[in-house]
Parts: structure tokens; sequence; C-alpha cells
């Protein structure tokens, strides 16, 4: 993974950029830029991992976040956010962002109705294209967040990869690509961790 080519690339597509060294450092600088604003999380291991969702409920009027609420109205809540938190499936070091959603709430935040967006992430989730972090969505982060929820998937029971199945329990069901900023969000950050973090 090459951070600067990453960074080169991000920051020339419009999106701001920040690394830092450990997700602590990464975890400060997210609970800084969301105090005093109302926050959604989307669902994130790497979120989950940051740590950052009480130190949030302390500093903002409002938190969001069906993992640690009533999902259907802390979704409610989070689509209208004035900034959102979530991660990515696959980043590419091109400067593409990808994420797949099985509700549709996670995908839908990264594309529309929040002022702020942050993309929060672990080295581990970069690729060298935007074709290898499409491939990384669907056959690594996907089912190893199957996995997670034990959901009864070909991706769970056999071998690691995307078998595009129809299963009732599949989590894969859409997928967004940014290829630059949206126009209607402001500010549009990817935060990256020299870490591995999440799926």
């Amino acid at each position: 993974m090459d951070i600067e080519k990453l960074r080169k690339n991000a920051e020339a597509k419009g999106f701001s950029f920040k690394y830092f060294a450990t997700a602590r450092e990464e975890a400060d600088y997210m609970v800084g830029e969301l105090t005093g604003r109302s926050v959604g999380i989307g669902g994130s291991k790497t979120v989950d991992t940051l740590d950052i969702y009480d130190r949030l409920c302390a500093e903002c009027p409002d938190v969001a976040w069906h993992w640690k609420q009533e999902p259907d109205g802390a979704r409610e809540r989070a689509a209208h956010s004035e900034a959102y938190v979530t991660s990515a499936n696959g980043i590419a070091e091109t400067g593409e962002i990808v994420n797949i959603d099985g509700n549709g709430n996670r995908v839908a935040s990264t594309l529309y109705g929040h002022k702020y967006l942050y993309i929060v992430a672990g080295v581990n989730k970069v690729e060298p294209t935007l074709e290898r972090a499409v491939w990384r969505a669907r056959n690594v982060a996907g089912p190893l967040r199957a996995r997670s929820f034990d959901k009864n998937t070909p991706c769970v029971k056999g071998e690691l990869r995307c078998y595009d199945c129809s299963s009732p329990e599949r989590i894969c069901r859409g997928m967004s690509i940014l290829l630059a900023p949206m126009l209607s969000t402001e500010k549009t950050e990817l935060v990256m961790v020299g870490e591995e973090l999440g799926f």
C-alpha cells in the first residue's frame, strides 16, 4: 500500500485526507471534528473499534447508531444528521471508495443527506486499483461481515469469497462507489490509520 499515492489521488479527486499512525490518534481527531454536531454512524466494525460512541454522546447534541440504539429510529435519525461517519469495504490507491450494504442506509448516507461525511479506515482496506477495491469489498469484507453475523449464506459456510448468492440472508445487496465527493456534501474526508481495522 502506498499511502502517499492514495493521498495524492484522493485529494486530486476533491476528497479531504488525513492519516494517523494509530487508531487512538484517529479516534481523538474524530471526536474533535464531530463535537457539537449531530452525528449518524453507519454499521462499521472499524468505527466500533475506534471506541468513540460514548465520547461522542458526551460531546454532541445527538448521536444515532443502530448498533447501539433501537435500530429503526437510529437509522432514521442518522439519515438526517449533520455529519455521518462510516468506513469503507475497499479503497483504491487511485482514490475511489467502495461500500456494500444490506439495508441501504450506509450506502445512501455516503451519497446524500449530510453536510459532512467521514470515511474512517485501516490500511487493510486499500487496494491498488478500483477493480481490486471492488473485488475486496465483495470477496473479503462482505463474507467476513456475513460470518460475524453468522448468516446462512454460502460465503459463511464455504470458502471466503462471494458466491453472488440468492440467500434470503444475503447482506451484500447494494454497492456504492465514490468517484469524487458528492456535490451536496460540504466536506468528504477519508481518514486513514496505519493499522488494520475492521473487515
